[in-house]
């Protein structure tokens, strides 16, 4: 099943796509029960809805799986060759915003003071069934389904707060796009290739323009393995989002900038639009707009170290 949640006629509702139409689910239904709820409302043509984020995760773990985009984009921001030994170990992530989550075709404002604007395409896995010390086995019954992920990501800001060593912060604190609707688990069955990776095509778009294509099998890690993860010594809980991480081979411009040298393409402007499209999920394209200009914040004040 597809999934979609949208308004139509000023009210939000959640619904089956079934090719260009949507039927809308009884009142209530959540998106993450939704498999196998029969329809109760008549066909909507798409074009006549506004498509909103498939739904409103509590928590989002973005990982970092795809060794092809580390190479590219430790040069790109701190001119390191390589991949780190440490991210062989483990899938590492990090909490992202979840109130910075947007539709699949909604506007995305320029993050306050960012010069240097990316996309990145991800594919996210939905969590629809609550566990904690996962194995990667018992982990794929707790995936509901799947749906696009763009990590947009303000680059200069992401670039100086890195070097605190917390992690990245306001460069990603934004936008991120989910979307167009959640693939119900089943439906990707087909895609599932002998090691247990989903050999589903990535492309990203600028303004029409081919940057990137890679195939999300080329992922380190299964989805599986990055939920039990996740689920090592605490809790994942439906609705919770795992993003598979940046795909390789221009699944960003940053890593492009690594690899070229130079930023080539340039950074994303208002007026440009982005748009990923992942095999068997849909595509979300979105258009860069002006965003506020930053509220002034003091730089730290130099303090004694007085003891009580």
């Amino acid at each position: 099943m597809r999934i979609a949640t949208y308004l139509y006629e000023g009210r939000r509702h959640c619904g089956v796509v079934e090719g260009a139409v949507v039927r809308a689910l009884p009142d209530g239904t959540s998106p993450l029960d939704a498999s196998g709820v029969r329809p109760v409302g008549p066909a909507v043509p798409l074009t006549d809805v506004r498509l909103l984020p498939p739904l409103e995760p509590p928590t989002i773990r973005d990982f970092v799986t795809f060794e092809e985009h580390v190479e590219g984009v430790r040069r790109s921001i701190d001119r390191s060759a390589g991949v780190p030994e440490a991210w062989y170990e483990a899938p590492t992530f990090y909490f992202t915003n979840p109130y910075a989550v947007i539709g699949p075709y909604d506007d995305v404002p320029v993050p306050p003071g960012s010069q240097v604007l990316d996309f990145e395409l991800e594919v996210a896995a939905i969590i629809g069934r609550a566990g904690r010390d996962l194995t990667p086995e018992q982990a794929r019954d707790h995936i509901v389904g799947y749906t696009v992920f763009n990590d947009w990501s303000a680059r200069d800001l992401q670039s100086a707060e890195m070097k605190v060593g917390l992690g990245p912060c306001k460069g990603k604190d934004t936008a991120t796009t989910l979307g167009p609707y959640l693939v119900t688990a089943d439906e990707l069955e087909p895609y599932r290739d002998s090691d247990g990776f989903l050999r589903l095509a990535l492309t990203a778009e600028v303004n029409g323009e081919v940057v990137g294509k890679d195939l999300l099998s080329n992922m380190s890690w299964t989805f599986e393995e990055m939920v039990a993860y996740a689920s090592r010594g605490t809790w994942v809980r439906p609705g919770d989002v795992l993003g598979s991480g940046t795909c390789g081979n221009g699944g960003c411009l940053a890593e492009l900038w690594g690899v070229r040298g130079k930023q080539d393409p340039v950074p994303l402007k208002p007026g440009d639009t982005v748009t990923l499209t992942v095999e068997g999920i849909g595509s979300v394209s979105n258009t860069v707009v002006v965003g506020p200009d930053p509220l002034k914040i003091p730089v730290a004040r130099k303090r004694t170290r007085e003891r009580p």
